[in-house]
Order: C-alpha cells, then structure tokens, then sequence
C-alpha cells in the first residue's frame, strides 16, 4: 500500500480534545447538570443546522458575519448555530401549546463562531446555557444570577464578579444623549469594545458611524458615570432578591460600562469575569423579552445566561483549582496471565463491573504481562489486577498497587472493597 501523503492536521479554532482534557469537563459538565437540575432546570436539545433565516438578523451585523452558512444538497440557505437562545427561542415559538409556562431550561450543545481564535476564544464551542421561560419578574433574574454563583462556588473558585446592568438604562441613557433610536444597537455594539479596544478607538469607530466628536466624547463620558440602578428599578428588587437567594454580596456588582454585544436584550444584562487569568468573560447573558415574538411566537418574557464550560475548563487547569488529579475511567486493569487463562480474567470482569467496579480489561490476550503492566502505568489507572494458574487455583486475585508499586493477595469476592478503599 503506497505511502499516505497526507498530513494530519485540525482546523484553525478547531480542537482535538484528549483523556486528560476530557477527564476535567466531563467533571466540570456533572457540576453543571447537578446545580441545574437542584434548580429545577429542564433538559433541552436542539438541531445542528437551522434554516438561516431562523439565525440570521437576531444578532446585529457584526454578529451575523460570524455564523457560518452555507446552501445544502437541497438548495436550502442553513446554518449553524452561533448560540442557543435564539434556536431555543424558535422551540418556544414553535410549542407554544406544548410547554407550560414558566419553564426552567438548560442545554448543553455546540455552537460554531467565524471568528479569529485566540485564547479562550474558540471556533467550535460546547455552550452550557439556563433559562427562563414566561416570567417578566426580577426574581427570575435574581434565580439566574444565584445559578452562576452555585455553579463557580461548587467548582471553587473564590475571586469572580457578576457585573449587572440594564439594556433599559443604556436605552435611556443614549435617548438623554438625544441619539435617534435606529442608532442604538449599533452604538451599543461599539462601545461593548471598550475593554478590548480602549476609549480612544471606540470613540473613533462611533464618529465614522456619523457621531460627531463632540457627541461619541459625550456619549462615552455619560456612559461611565450612568448608575444602573437609578435607571433601572428592576436592578433594585434583583439585587434584594440575590439577597435572600445566598448570594453573597462581594461576588457581584452593578457596572454601568457592561453592554452585551447582541441585539436581542431588552433588559437586565449580566457577566462574569474572573481575576486571573486575564481571559475574559466566563458567563454572560441577560433578559430577553421580544426575541420569542420575533420568531412568530406569542410575546414571552425570558432571561438565561451562558456558562463558558471551555473557559471554565481553562481557569481551573491554569489556577490549579481540582483539589486532585482526576483519574482514569478505569478504576483497575485485568491483565491476562496467558491465552490459555483468558477465560478466568472474563469472567473476573464480568464479576466486578457487576459489583459497580470500572474495569479495563486489556484486550490483547498475545501481550506479555509487563507491558501490560506498563499500559496501565502510562494510563494512570490505579490498580492492575493478575489473574496466574496459582492464584486461579486458590480462588485469589494479585492487586497492584501502580502508584506504590505494593502488590496483595486478595480472594476474589474481596477485590471491590479492596479497590474502593
């Protein structure tokens, strides 16, 4: 067979996602569904491909030249989700009749972003998102905001801040700057770079979307001195409900310079960022009270936030915040002493993953036993398990320990309790 010419290679924002990796969202996503579910969220999934004309136009412009998009075998314009609000809010358009309202969702998919990796900024996505459906109340707010601080609180991160703030005193705010409507999304957009990009090129950008000087300086000046709260009443009954939810008061604060990039807020608006490593926002969302009826269904109140499980992930890799090194699925390896006793080491397997136990059983009955042994050195599993004619005969097991290298002579009935000690 001639050679392969081909170089291994994956797209650019695009990830192999190794064991090791895996290991730690896997930890992180069990995290996620436990504080959910105790919230009373429900699971949701959505399709990959959604006609374009669903996505398109929800977002603002500079949000819809990141969606990717094409036509399919049938001619149809598609395309792939950039988040889960919108395609969540086309199921609630869709089922109207079929789901009670209020309704507490989440959902865990992939979502795809045209946009210029860097770190903690990827292509291909796994957004972990809650919502709630039909509830116009800051309570509901307040329950989303108590979710993200349950979930980083469970995970142990202690120095992270909620930023809050109001799409309604933003709206206000640029209406006393006598700024005419149809300028408000896009001049929103704009000053949501001020973090990335700085006072002075966002006062640049908004003067070449026909500002003057004078009123872009204005803009941005009354911007950062806006109070939230005095312009949003609501932002006063989340923050009394926070309270009586457990939230702790040092873990948020109300930030007049948080926009949200995307078109569809219409209300309170909430981000979180952490201190170290300097990698952005690691939850984001916010009310959205008009996207529902947009998509052809009733007028519905929403509000949901998105938690960045790959940001999250990189956080605690890089701060060091497991209290241990996660291990293996396997929580031993059953060796095969030789061909002819393969059978015995079946059936041992058999007997333990029957008994609750996770057990790799070595697939290669030719192999000599100490490259067995090394297999499961390298793998990190814990425990080897040696299965020879004399301890066959005694009805025995040898456990090795890998880490220690300590080796014991258990019976058969006994290695479970032995391994979960």
């Amino acid at each position: 067979m001639a050679k392969s010419t081909v170089t291994p290679q994956t797209l650019k924002g695009f990830r192999d996602i190794l064991p090791e990796k895996m290991r730690i969202r896997n930890y992180v996503l069990n995290i996620f569904k436990g504080v959910f579910e105790s919230f009373g969220f429900e699971p949701l999934e959505t399709p990959s491909l959604e006609y374009a004309t669903t996505l398109l136009g929800k977002y603002g412009e500079e949000a819809d030249r990141l969606v990717y998009r094409f036509k399919d075998r049938g001619g149809r314009e598609v395309a792939m989700p950039y988040d889960l609000t919108v395609p969540v809010s086309k199921v609630l358009a869709m089922y109207q009749n079929k789901i009670p309202l209020p309704f507490k969702r989440y959902q865990i998919q992939r979502v795809w972003r045209a946009e210029k990796p860097q770190k903690g900024r990827y292509r291909e996505i796994l957004q972990c998102d809650v919502d709630i459906f039909g509830v116009a109340s800051p309570l509901a707010d307040a329950e989303i905001i108590a979710v993200i601080y349950n979930v980083l609180g469970k995970l142990g991160f202690k120095k992270f801040t909620t930023r809050i703030n109001s799409r309604q005193a933003l709206f206000k705010m640029l209406e006393n700057a006598d700024l005419p409507e149809k300028m408000w999304l896009t001049t929103l957009q704009t000053l949501d770079k001020i973090d990335r990009k700085g006072n002075a090129s966002v006062k640049n950008e908004l003067t070449e979307k026909g500002l003057s000087e004078e009123k872009a300086a204005g803009i941005i000046s009354y911007w950062t001195a806006l109070k939230p709260q005095e312009n949003d009443e609501s932002l006063v009954e989340i923050e009394n409900y926070l309270k009586l939810l457990g939230v702790d008061q040092n873990s948020y604060k109300f930030d007049p310079t948080l926009v949200r990039g995307l078109d569809y807020y219409t209300g309170p608006i909430f981000e979180t960022v952490v201190e170290k490593p300097k990698i952005g926002s690691i939850t984001g969302g916010g009310r959205y009270d008009r996207l529902i009826a947009q998509l052809g269904g009733p007028e519905t109140p929403a509000t949901g936030t998105t938690i960045g499980l790959d940001r999250i992930c990189d956080v605690i890799s890089e701060l060091g915040l497991l209290e241990k090194e996660l291990e293996p699925a396997a929580q031993a390896l059953i060796t095969i002493f030789s061909p002819e006793l393969l059978g015995e080491s079946i059936k041992l397997t058999n007997q333990l993953r029957a008994e609750g136990v996770n057990i790799n059983l070595y697939p290669d009955p030719e192999t000599r036993l100490d490259k067995q042994l090394k297999y499961a050195d390298r793998g990190g599993i814990p425990y080897a398990i040696i299965l020879g004619p004399q301890e066959i005969e005694k009805g025995q097991a040898t456990i090795k320990n890998m880490e220690t290298g300590e080796q014991l002579l258990v019976p058969t009935d006994n290695i479970h309790q032995e391994i979960e000690k």
